[in-house]
């Protein structure tokens, strides 16, 4: 694909030609670099899903290295384009295409960002054991963490991301929080059996 070539999703024809509406809401989504192949390889469902389903327009734009989203005579959800946003936020953020979807669907799914820096201030190697502590062998680790708090975890460096639910988010970055401090990941393992116990308990 060539950097200024745009690709934009099929326009639903209107059924109002004397429609008095002329302002439209758009939103961009900026594409890291990581995440333009994933978002080409990716991008006729993507399309799908956001004209079908949410009734929006939706371009790529190579040159500016953004996805606009734009409302239309179609659209009839006003939250449309905010879900939306937050839909594509998740995708480039590294969350795989059908849990992003998830945010579309559901409406108590949220995005959480901080920095290991913000619990502890590590540099060097403590940060490369840190991240390592974190993952896992594998990401055995992470995906206990996950699988016990019902949420994802992108592990982006020294970054973490997070989605779940408010209480699910909360649960899973106490347990990562105490791997930032230095508790071992027995320990962590121990407390995500009794949360993931209390979770499935409220159900």
């Amino acid at each position: 694909m060539e950097p200024e070539q745009i690709i934009e999703a099929p326009e639903r024809p209107s059924n109002n030609n004397n429609s008095t509406k002329t302002a439209y809401e758009q939103q961009s989504v900026l594409i890291p670099p990581n995440r333009m192949t994933p978002l080409k390889n990716n991008w006729e469902k993507i399309c799908e899903t956001v004209v079908k389903n949410m009734r929006l327009q939706i371009r790529m734009n190579a040159k500016k290295k953004t996805v606009d989203i734009r409302e239309c005579e179609e659209t009839e959800d006003r939250s449309a384009i905010q879900r939306t946003y937050d839909f594509l936020r998740a995708f480039m953020l590294g969350f795989n295409l059908d849990d992003a979807i998830a945010m579309l669907r559901l409406d108590d799914l949220f995005l959480e960002t901080f920095q290991i820096k913000d619990v502890k201030n590590l540099q060097g190697d403590h940060m490369a054991r840190c991240i390592a502590r974190i993952s896992g062998e594998k990401g055995k680790t992470k995906h206990a963490i996950e699988n016990a708090t019902k949420t994802r975890i992108i592990l982006a460096d020294s970054t973490i991301h997070l989605m779940g639910s408010f209480a699910n988010m909360r649960s899973a970055r106490d347990s990562l929080c105490s791997l930032i401090m230095g508790t071992p990941p027995g320990k962590v393992y121990s407390q995500l059996k009794y949360v993931s116990r209390r979770l499935n308990e409220k159900f």
